[in-house]
């Protein structure tokens, strides 16, 4: 008789256990989450005014005497069940400070507003999709002997696409650098646009926060090179932020020329290596500004907003550039299953990394993301409401949270993390289940519209 898979024989184990159906509950109120965190504790919560005991909670009466939570991950390769929370959140996110919501208030919908594409510069010729990738229309070949251009036709998923032409000219040098300065550009992109508009509106440059306020949600997507660009939605506010009307001089025609001339000017120098010299990095000459309208004209709120939530759920591997784990030895370097081109990046950051003066840019902490340090998605702090008070009022929708006159004791430590293999089938099971009903209650309220 053929012996069953070890997750199916797990998964009958766990089944016959007299608690499994309080086990499944936890696994469900996860949402299916593929690495639960399991905590060991207890929670109390107090009358605050004369201190009775109105409810505990002890883990020693659950299944194992330990209760799973999210792992909260944003990435869809390592926990689709948490990504697809995390996506909504930045949906949301991101559309409140669109359209209001969430204590902003729904006067934003009228300001200027942009959704703004910053690209990274090229590094050296690469196969494009689409059409004829040849960057050059003379031919010939570059000082490593291979051609200069491609004259093929590349289907959009073709393996070839983002490969450089040439990779002993392509300079990964650069690459990596820009990418460990990229969130710097940003910021000095941001601070250049303020300059900008306060120039245009005849105003002393350090008085523009007297006047008007800048906001933006941004986030980073890598391409098929494996460089990062940069979505961002941008919106002028007055000098209180959201709850303030901007003042008149403030359009979406002189934020767009801002962001234009900002994007074109602003640099940044690297340390000064004996090794590599000093690098000047700037933005790419593909820069695209384009004005959110009130009037439905151009692209749509909710599209930008669902634009960002999908790029913000999806890690490096996603792309093929890079990895989503952590690399600690150059054996792990080598090991990642990657394209040349990526491995070459990766070789890059871990060489880099071991220079001194590169010490303070921890490239070899961050080769698993190809030398980008920044956060997959930041906000100024006037965009819009956070994360923590979406997950806050998540709680206080299920009643999770505490009365303004009640007090909660708590005292939790972490005794493991992720499934076994049975538990995961289950677990994966659920998830799909309600990713599932969520699609057919979304598709339901759309034909209800």
């Amino acid at each position: 008789m053929r012996q069953l898979p070890e997750a199916d024989r797990d998964a009958i184990r766990l089944a016959q256990d007299p608690q499994f159906p309080r086990w499944l509950e936890q696994v469900t109120a996860t949402g299916g989450c593929a690495h639960p965190v399991h905590l060991s504790g207890s929670t109390t919560t107090l009358d605050g005014t004369i201190g009775e005991i109105l409810h505990h909670y002890d883990t020693r009466t659950e299944p194992g005497e330990r209760l799973l939570v999210r792992c909260r991950n944003r990435r869809a390769t390592v926990c689709p069940a948490c990504s697809r929370l995390h996506a909504g959140d930045t949906f949301h996110l991101v559309r409140a400070g669109l359209l209001g919501g969430k204590n902003i208030p729904a006067a934003v919908r009228h300001r200027p507003r942009l959704f703004v594409t910053l690209t990274a510069p090229s590094f050296g010729p690469v196969h494009r999709g689409g059409d004829m990738c040849r960057p050059r229309r003379d031919g010939g070949t570059c000082e490593h002997g291979r051609p200069l251009g491609c004259s093929n036709v590349h289907p959009q998923d073709a393996p070839s696409i983002g490969q450089p032409l040439c990779p002993d000219c392509y300079d990964y040098t650069t690459h990596v650098l820009w990418h460990a300065h990229a969130s710097k550009l940003w910021d000095r992109f941001v601070i250049d646009v303020r300059r900008r508009l306060a120039t245009a509106a005849s105003l002393v440059q350090s008085r523009f926060a007297e006047n008007a306020r800048l906001s933006f949600a941004r986030v980073a997507e890598y391409q098929k090179r494996a460089a990062v660009h940069i979505h961002a939605v941008v919106r002028l506010d007055g000098p209180a932020g959201p709850d303030d009307e901007p003042p008149a001089w403030g359009t979406s025609e002189l934020l767009t020329d801002a962001v234009h001339a900002s994007a074109q000017r602003v640099t940044v120098r690297t340390t000064h290596s004996p090794a590599v010299g000093e690098q000047v990095l700037r933005w790419g000459a593909q820069v695209d500004a384009r004005s959110l309208r009130a009037d439905g004209a151009g692209p749509g709120d909710d599209a930008v907003a669902a634009y960002v939530a999908k790029y913000v759920t999806k890690g490096a591997s996603e792309t093929g550039a890079g990895t989503d784990h952590p690399l600690t030895t150059r054996a792990d370097v080598e090991a990642v299953s990657a394209t040349e081109h990526v491995r070459a990046l990766l070789r890059t950051c871990w060489r880099l990394g071991g220079l001194h003066e590169f010490e303070s840019l921890r490239l070899r902490a961050w080769a698993h993301t190809l030398g980008y340090r920044g956060h997959i998605l930041t906000k100024s702090r006037a965009y819009s409401t956070t994360y923590a008070a979406l997950r806050a009022e998540r709680a206080q929708h299920v009643g999770h949270l505490a009365a303004p006159d009640e007090v909660t004791e708590r005292a939790w430590r972490y005794v493991g993390s992720g499934h076994t293999p049975g538990a995961a089938l289950i677990a994966v099971g659920i998830a799909d289940d309600l990713a599932e009903s969520r699609r057919l209650c979304l598709e339901a309220r759309r034909a209800g519209e």
